[in-house]
């Protein structure tokens, strides 16, 4: 069967076939640490399930408004006031089927072919093929470990062009960690405003912070900020919710809200009826899960960090979001898929290479497993060191 040539240029995600093939072993009986997953390992709070058991037993299971119900969408302004002062009306938001579906149609609605978006890099492995398949041109800003895997205000200039549309912003980021505080926020903000160039920020992983940094949304700058971004966030890593699939997205004005809102009127149409009251019941509800899960994160970002600057050939600085370490390994004179591939067929450690993130001398290891899952793939892992 022919396949386009648009999809025939897009890659897998090393993330999901990485993390499949360590399931895949476990399985099969092999006692496998997988330091791979992007998702929370805690259950999801019980006051959101219960809000979707009363949904479905209540009837709530049929279409909804493609965008999202009104009383989410209400409950997603307020929140957006409250964190991240920004004011949204309902008009403005656009619910969908995860913040990577929120981030497939911006690059749809705002990329014609040929546009060029600007991707600091390390990026998250998506972003690229995401603009691929909107016709756009992944244009990578290479960031430097030094700098904290931030981009500078000078850089940045340099990489637009006149057909440079859009730059993608993730704070905290995946894969590095990385937080911007204000002052980084607003250097690079004169030169996109100067240019207007539209920012997509990426804030998916805005409440697992640490070490008194504060989250800051790049659209809270200044009103010129605000009208250039389009806001992503969603309950998936906030709330455990991965599997429930809910993201959503605030606009800077109503037609590209109602531009996105069509694009999902003949794709997906809504998200899941039920799904959407649990994120009401998730964005409105008892917050204290989220700071347990924060602070169960810092202890396990502590330790990782400790032990891999401990062991020969790897090292890593200490991210101060989402929950992931960044590792260098160019000491070991080892690519990042051939790390990644003896790990684990020698020791059974499933780690992601970096290349897929733009950073070939690096892995990306996740602390978002158990404490005694960690200690064990991080002794795997030494004394797999110490052998090459």
């Amino acid at each position: 069967m022919k396949i386009s040539r648009r999809l025939g240029k897009v890659k897998e995600s090393p993330t999901l076939a990485i993390t499949a093939k360590a399931k895949e072993m476990k399985a099969r009986g092999e006692d496998v640490v997988s330091f791979g997953a992007g998702e929370p390992d805690f259950d999801t709070p019980g006051n959101i399930k219960s809000a979707a058991i009363k949904s479905i037993e209540a009837g709530f299971t049929k279409y909804t408004p493609t965008s999202g119900i009104p009383d989410l969408k209400k409950a997603v302004c307020a929140k957006f006031l409250k964190d991240n002062g920004l004011s949204y009306e309902p008009s403005q938001i656009v619910v969908s089927c995860g913040a990577k579906h929120s981030l497939y149609n911006i690059f749809q609605a705002i990329c014609d072919d040929g546009d060029e978006v600007i991707i600091p890099s390390p990026y998250w492995v998506s972003y690229v093929e995401m603009v691929k398949l909107a016709g756009g041109v992944p244009v990578i800003l290479d960031t430097k470990q030094s700098d904290g895997f931030k981009v500078k205000p000078e850089a940045l200039k340099s990489a637009i062009t006149t057909k440079t549309v859009a730059f993608i912003l993730n704070s905290p980021s995946n894969p590095t960690g990385s937080v911007y505080n204000r002052a980084e926020l607003e250097s690079i903000a004169g030169v996109l405003i100067s240019n207007k160039i539209a920012v997509i920020s990426d804030e998916i992983y805005e409440k697992i912070i640490y070490d008194g940094e504060k989250h800051i949304s790049f659209a809270s700058l200044s009103k010129d900020a605000y009208s250039l971004t389009f806001t992503v966030n969603g309950v998936s890593k906030s709330y455990s919710m991965t599997g429930w699939r809910i993201g959503y997205l605030g606009a800077p004005d109503k037609e590209s809200a109602a531009a996105i809102g069509r694009l999902q009127d003949h794709s997906t149409s809504n998200p899941v009826s039920f799904t959407q009251k649990a994120s009401l019941e998730a964005i409105s509800g008892d917050q204290s899960c989220v700071y347990k899960m924060a602070e169960e994160f810092k202890k396990r970002r502590d330790y990782m960090v400790e032990r891999v600057n401990s062991i020969k050939g790897f090292c890593c600085i200490r991210p101060k979001g989402a929950f992931y370490v960044f590792c260098d390994i160019s000491q070991t004179g080892l690519s990042s898929f051939e790390l990644a591939r003896r790990l684990l067929e020698e020791e059974k450690v499933a780690v992601i290479p970096g290349e897929p993130f733009g950073c070939n001398t690096h892995i990306r290891l996740s602390f978002a497993t158990s404490m005694e899952e960690i200690k064990k793939g991080l002794d795997r892992i030494e004394d797999w060191a110490k052998k090459i």
